[in-house]
């Protein structure tokens, strides 16, 4: 099993791998997008960058610029030398850009997305926006611009707090999505009922696709509540199949990742609108250690009534996560377990911790009935 640093900040071991990811996905070229009727002209009439969309409107993604970016160098500065150090350092070398992070493949997909709803919904708000969160100064902005230029990334709205907590900030957003590498903020976003998980570097990355953004979802304590996850802790693995099947027709509780496989849902059926179901740029998968026959049927009738669709559903009866999610390749998967988020960064992929639920008291070994 891979060694898996609490700090999210650092790789989980041996040498620092280059990204794969999808080429620019602010459009195909420039010249794809001239005469969009979405996009800005500056006061000589010239086409310029499209607009973001209104908070309210959009499905707002808030990244960290710590998984964004690498910044362990940086940070090692900080934790050193303190914060005066820190910023002349940042301003030192703010002509270099940082290099991609672990959401940076996921952030590259999204904008990708955006280029198709926008080539079918030219006058549509309902796009993906994304929100660059950092505790950083102002300072460092500049560093941060230059980065996200140089790697053709179209961010517009930065959230620089200075050290203070983001969480409100969040709030403001309507934000449907965090990812930080700061564990007690997501636990803070959590618990002000935003969808909030804690991303971490593998040791090695596995090319994802370029033309499809790809999410997997865990059920238990990220889709669903933790309801059955309980029942499995306290009384066994017998009484939680004697619970699945007693309750199969009594729906879960929402769990924190609900609304933003909501979210992700809504755009998908823009897609299917224009009879693009087939070749949808956006896949989502649950991937749980559940049984099909014993406890199966309660989580599909759950997302059924939810009236969400999932594309993909694998119930692996307790098989090891990680070989299935090196075939699926998704940019992001969400698990409240670190230990099978250690055992999908194991295999290459980009996990991310949500930590939510009774799973938290049992952080070392793999106890789960459901998931």
């Amino acid at each position: 099993m891979v060694k898996m640093s609490l700090d999210p900040v650092q790789v989980m071991s041996g040498q620092v791998k280059e990204l794969k990811v999808a080429p620019s996905s602010n459009g195909d070229s420039r010249e794809s997008w001239e005469g969009k009727e979405e996009f800005d002209q500056d006061h000589l009439g010239l086409t310029t960058k499209p607009k973001p969309p209104k908070p309210e409107n959009a499905v707002t993604v808030a990244v960290s610029s710590r998984v964004l970016f690498r910044t362990e160098r940086e940070q090692k500065v900080f934790e050193q030398k303190g914060v005066e150090e820190y910023l002349r350092y940042q301003i030192e070398h703010e002509n270099e850009p940082f290099a991609p992070g672990p959401a940076f493949p996921f952030v590259k997909a999204l904008e990708a997305v955006n280029a198709h709803l926008r080539e079918l919904y030219p006058q549509s708000e309902e796009l993906f926006d994304i929100v660059l969160v950092t505790y950083n100064h102002a300072h460092v902005g500049i560093r941060l611009i230059n980065t996200i230029n140089h790697h053709n990334l179209f961010i517009e709205r930065f959230c620089m707090t200075g050290g203070s907590s983001p969480i409100g900030y969040l709030k403001a957003w309507h934000t449907n999505l965090y990812l930080s590498a700061d564990a007690d903020k997501v636990r803070e976003a959590l618990a002000e009922g935003i969808a909030a998980a804690t991303m971490f570097m593998p040791e090695k990355q596995t090319e994802v696709s370029q033309s499809q953004l790809r999410v997997a979802f865990d059920g238990d304590a990220v889709l669903f509540s933790d309801e059955s996850e309980r029942i499995f802790k306290a009384h066994g693995l017998d009484k939680f199949f004697e619970h699945e099947r007693d309750h199969e027709d009594t729906l879960l509780d929402h769990g924190p990742l609900k609304g933003f496989l909501e979210a992700l849902g809504k755009l998908q059926k823009k897609f299917y609108a224009k009879g693009q179901r087939l070749d949808c740029p956006i896949r989502t998968y649950l991937v749980t250690a559940r049984s099909a026959a014993s406890s199966g049927i309660r989580a599909l009738k759950t997302l059924r009534a939810w009236g969400l669709e999932i594309d993909e559903a694998l119930f692996l009866a307790g098989a090891p996560k990680g070989p299935m999610l090196e075939k699926i390749r998704p940019h992001i998967y969400f698990d409240d377990q670190m230990f099978h988020v250690e055992g999908a960064a194991e295999m290459g992929t980009i996990a991310a911790h949500v930590p939510y639920g009774i799973a938290q008291k049992y952080p070392k070994k793999n106890t789960s009935a459901g998931k």
